[in-house]
């Protein structure tokens, strides 16, 4: 299943995306940022082709997804066009494999044994290391206090640490902690990627150092049900 971008978006879904991102890009410069030095990540989670479609012909060319077998199908329909696929969800160990083989960058590592099997499986992969800086439950992520041992640990099994990657909490005083953390963590570091910002927070997040933004609804507006595939 390959997609050609140019026949495989409709007039209407293209229209309407390219409305949102002009509109995403307005809101990157009232916050004082030049929209240009701002990666836009179209996340397809729950979209069919059709949206990849309609990115891609708009000149988007990175895309996320938080489930394995979406990646690959959206990655297996894109395979012949440049387009770069970040994986963001939890990594499962019994998926990383299939994970490391269909991502470009691989935006959710958070455990010494991801870090490890990730190696054995794609020396030099390219990965984020993600920052919970909230400390909920279930929340993927490395503590703050954490993070150097994990960079560290990533270089020292030579995989390409291309920076780090924060799912702000609720509350704009907790987002804007969760930001300037991540910004500080990433300049400690020497890491040159701040994955920051989504849909409701891009403002703050370009305000505080993100190099790139994550958008699913701002960008295609209401999700799918989940699992649907076209």
């Amino acid at each position: 299943m390959t997609i050609s971008p140019a026949s495989s978006a409709s007039e209407e879904l293209l229209e309407r995306v390219r409305v949102n991102l002009a509109r995403i890009r307005e809101r990157i410069e009232k916050s004082g940022r030049d929209s240009r030095s701002i990666r836009v990540v179209a996340v397809t989670k729950t979209f069919g082709v059709e949206y990849v479609a309609a990115a891609l012909t708009l000149g988007l060319t990175s895309f996320g997804e938080n489930y394995v077998d979406e990646l690959c199908a959206k990655r297996e329909a894109t395979d012949a066009i440049a387009a770069s696929w970040h994986f963001l969800g939890k990594l499962q160990s019994n998926k990383i494999a299939r994970a490391v083989r269909c991502a470009d960058v691989l935006s959710s590592v958070a455990r010494v044994k991801e870090l490890e099997r990730i190696a054995a499986l794609s020396p030099g992969q390219v990965i984020d290391v993600q920052v919970d800086v909230a400390h909920e439950p279930g929340r993927n992520g490395v503590a703050p206090g954490d993070v150097g041992a994990i960079v560290r640990r990533a270089q020292e099994l030579e995989l390409h640490v291309r920076g780090l990657m924060v799912v702000a909490p609720q509350g704009e005083k907790a987002t804007r902690v969760a930001f300037l953390t991540t910004n500080a963590l990433a300049d400690e570091w020497g890491l040159k990627e701040r994955s920051m910002g989504m849909s409701d927070d891009l403002e703050l997040a370009c305000e505080l150092g993100t190099t790139e933004v994550r958008l699913g609804r701002a960008l295609f507006g209401p999700r799918m049900s989940e699992g649907h595939l076209t």
